[in-house]
């Protein structure tokens, strides 16, 4: 399936169906239906016998083996968590021996007779051995082979890969359709979590999160050195990486700059108060300051690091920067 918003580039695919490349790159925003979208080409592209404007017709054998997972001309890639392990505070990639194995099976002959579809996604997780493991099939194709790649990050790529596909962008749907989903899902707080997802609706529910990410905009808000060490030691039980708090920290922050310039915020605008009260004794330099300690930080979001010192250690620069010293 593909989502309202996408109809659009959809229709601009299907007239241009039979001028389809070796390649795709879909780009865009993240939770927004990229990767639908991409599975619903692959399974058009497998599709016996397709629809109007090249829509998979859900009924032959290949849309069958498709919706069970076990087509067996199309693969994917996607990194996986080793069985028995827990994500915790890794960082997941794709990594060459999966790369291998793909242009090992993508050299034998098609089982079902037509194409074979390979799916990256997302692509930025491919380390560089990875990724110059699929730039070389990408160069030299087998037939009636189509990538089709996704990425949230399109300048994380290499520029050659970049080169070598077709891209398209899929834009998110705006705020009223994004709500309307939400709403029609049954979200609570679909407006407050919309926000803080940048407007991307397909946001997967972490209710854990939700709660101790409240309690952080609270601290922000008002902070206290013993409330800063017990945030800091209840955030590192849950054992979530480094780069989460930094993504709160780093929207909180933001939200600051654009209050100090008497812009609404765009992250919490339910905390608009509590930011303009923050932002009106603001010095500017130091909110930079601050921001470039985050971007300091960002490599090591994934860091087996000890996260409550670095927790601490922000929070207290956030307490010096608040009270304005």
């Amino acid at each position: 399936m593909i989502y309202p918003w996408h109809a659009a580039q959809w229709q601009k695919l299907a007239e241009h169906w039979q001028q389809q490349p070796n390649a795709w790159l879909f780009t865009g925003k993240q939770n927004t239906g990229k990767t639908a979208f991409a599975r619903h080409l692959a399974q058009a592209l497998l599709c016996e016998t397709p629809k109007s404007r090249h829509e998979p017709c859900g009924q032959c054998p290949s849309c069958h083996l498709f919706a069970q997972q076990s087509h067996p001309d199309f693969y994917e890639l996607t990194p996986e968590i080793p069985e028995g392990e827990a994500v915790g505070r890794k960082l997941l990639q794709i990594k060459i021996d999966a790369v291998r194995a793909l242009i090992n099976d993508i050299q034998l002959t098609s089982v079902r007779g037509g194409r074979r579809v390979v799916l990256v996604h997302p692509a930025e997780s491919m380390n560089l051995q990875a990724a110059n493991g699929l730039l070389k099939v990408l160069e030299e194709p087998p037939a009636d082979v189509v990538f089709i790649l996704v990425t949230h990050a399109r300048d994380k790529l290499l520029p050659t890969i970049k080169s070598r596909c077709r891209q398209m962008l899929l834009s998110p749907p705006g705020r009223e359709e994004a709500l309307q989903f939400l709403h029609t899902r049954g979200m609570a707080d679909a407006e407050a979590l919309l926000a803080f997802h940048s407007g991307a609706p397909l946001f997967e529910p972490a209710p854990e999160q939700d709660a101790l990410r409240r309690e952080l905009l609270e601290l922000l808000a008002a902070p206290r050195l013993l409330g800063i060490l017990d945030y800091a030691a209840a955030f590192d039980k849950q054992k979530w990486p480094l780069a989460v708090f930094l993504d709160w920290l780093h929207k909180w922050l933001l939200d600051i700059g654009l209050s100090a310039r008497q812009m609404p915020p765009l992250y919490y605008p339910a905390h608009a108060s509590a930011l303009h009260k923050v932002a009106v004794q603001t010095d500017a330099a130091a909110l930079f300051a601050l921001l470039g300690s985050l971007s300091a930080l960002a490599p090591y979001g994934h860091h087996t690091l000890n996260v409550k010192m670095q927790l601490e250690r922000i929070l207290i620069d956030y307490l010096t920067f608040w009270q304005n010293k």
